[in-house]
């Protein structure tokens, strides 16, 4: 896929880049990218690849823009209040990069919808704030043999990962799937929400362009990938911290006694 002047001018800085050069902003402007949820990690998340000339981004939020978003939504402004933040978050898209198609898709991410919104997309970035998505997500990801970059919030701590159990790893293993980190979710109740807990705005910034790093690196194909790796980052101490994680047979994906559809 060649690129255009303009577009030269606009990457340059990529395309100087030893590790991404031409054939890298190549494989960006050509990527289909699912964004899940536009909210507190969606926000720089999508501006990053847009910026980056990912060719295409989808955005699935069935959420309008509230006053309280934009403490950490940086993609939304007060004009956005009562807009739905898919169509907020296209616009922007459309402001920061025209050479960017931008697929809203105001729904709600559920088992029953997931796989047909991964399925049209290359990889799959989710910055859901509920665990019943988190699963529904990754499930649909494996199913569809979809790499996925998810990261999660706390007050003051973040979590990012890279999934794919689609795969196997260099020996022969499968790749862990998020039902290896994360066998089951916790308790209704037992984790505060954002609007009970809070959270520290500048932290969303710092995971969602992680994730966006994360994303472009996986679809250039440069560095270590976050398979099998939990990075942690606590704001508090300003500590990164990772963790490997690995295939459990257990599990009702890719384990021993799984039978896929």
């Amino acid at each position: 896929m060649t690129l255009t002047s303009d577009e030269i001018d606009r990457y340059a800085r990529h395309l100087v880049l030893r590790d991404v050069g031409g054939p890298g902003q190549a494989k960006l402007k050509s990527a289909r990218v699912l964004v899940i949820g536009a909210g507190g990690l969606g926000a720089p998340l999508v501006q990053y690849l847009a910026a980056a000339g990912v060719g295409t981004i989808g955005l699935v939020d069935h959420d309008t823009v509230s006053l309280s978003n934009l403490q950490r939504q940086v993609i939304h402004g007060t004009p956005d209040i009562g807009s739905l933040k898919v169509d907020s978050a296209a616009r922007a898209i459309q402001r920061l990069n025209p050479y960017v198609t931008a697929e809203p898709h105001a729904v709600r991410l559920t088992p029953q919808n997931a796989r047909e919104l991964v399925r049209s997309y290359d990889i799959v970035a989710d910055g859901t704030d509920n665990f019943e998505a988190r699963y529904a997500v990754s499930d649909a990801c494996f199913h569809e043999c979809r790499p996925l970059v998810t990261a999660a919030l706390g007050q003051f701590d973040g979590s990012l990962t890279t999934i794919r159990a689609h795969e196997t790893g260099p020996d022969g293993v499968p790749n862990p799937t998020y039902r290896c980190l994360f066998p089951s979710p916790p308790p209704p109740g037992a984790i505060p929400t954002c609007a009970e807990a809070g959270v520290l705005g500048a932290l969303a910034g710092v995971m969602g362009s992680l994730m966006a790093m994360e994303v472009v690196r996986e679809i250039v194909g440069f560095g270590e990938s976050l398979v099998g790796r939990l990075l942690m980052v606590d704001a508090r101490s300003m500590r990164f911290d990772t963790i490997r994680y690995g295939w459990d047979e257990g599990n009702p994906l890719n384990g021993s006694g799984s039978i896929s559809s």
